[in-house]
């Protein structure tokens, strides 16, 4: 998992409310256990028209947003079933950091688990930043994880919380396996003890 220490980029704004899972990634698109080649089926319903072809109107297809790196998103994000897909989906894209009021609890989780910061702020926040987001081109934040801020295109900072576990993870790239590879010594020596003291197993 890359390692999540300060991120700079253009943020796209996206304020509807709800944003479910099998919007983030339908579910036709959830047969591969790869975590790479979803970025393009990224919200596919609200980005496609039937033959393919782009919905000029959605954010991300727009010029400005079409490498955003952060989503300033509404309320009760990521709602829905809990497939793992999604934030493979968003990361694939290019999506680092997720804003909202509220994130369902599993795709909160989930997030982290996937090298994806999800910061929940008061409304009077996300709506400044969501404003921000509207500059376009010009809505480029910065993310400082260790420090707990945002930048905003006008300078102004905004703080916010975060678990320290779960910091302390994406600061240094570890995932679920890096964290239990982290005592091999521990798990080796374990293992040789039971292989000594009960070979037949």
């Amino acid at each position: 998992m890359d390692k999540f220490t300060k991120l700079t980029g253009v943020a796209a704004p996206l304020p509807d409310i709800n944003v479910d899972t099998d919007k983030i990634i339908p579910a036709d698109y959830l047969k591969t256990i790869k975590r790479t080649g979803l970025g393009v089926a990224l919200f596919s319903e609200m980005r496609y028209n039937d033959d393919g072809s782009e919905k000029p109107d959605f954010v991300l297809n727009q010029p400005a947003y079409r490498e955003s790196q952060i989503l300033v998103a509404g309320e009760n994000f990521g709602c829905g079933s809990s497939r793992e897909h999604a934030p493979w989906a968003i990361l694939d894209f290019g999506i680092r950091c997720i804003i909202s009021t509220s994130f369902a609890d599993i795709f909160f989780n989930n997030c982290f688990k996937n090298g994806i910061l999800p910061i929940v702020l008061p409304q009077e926040d996300v709506d400044k930043l969501m404003d921000d987001a509207g500059r376009g081109a010009n809505a480029v934040m910065s993310i400082d994880l260790e420090n707990q801020e945002i930048t905003g295109p006008d300078g102004g900072t905004i703080p916010f919380d975060v678990d320290a576990f779960r910091k302390h993870c994406l600061l240094n790239g570890l995932d679920d396996i890096s964290l239990t590879l982290q005592q091999d010594d521990k798990i080796s020596a374990y293992e040789a003890a039971q292989s000594a003291n009960q070979p037949w197993l």
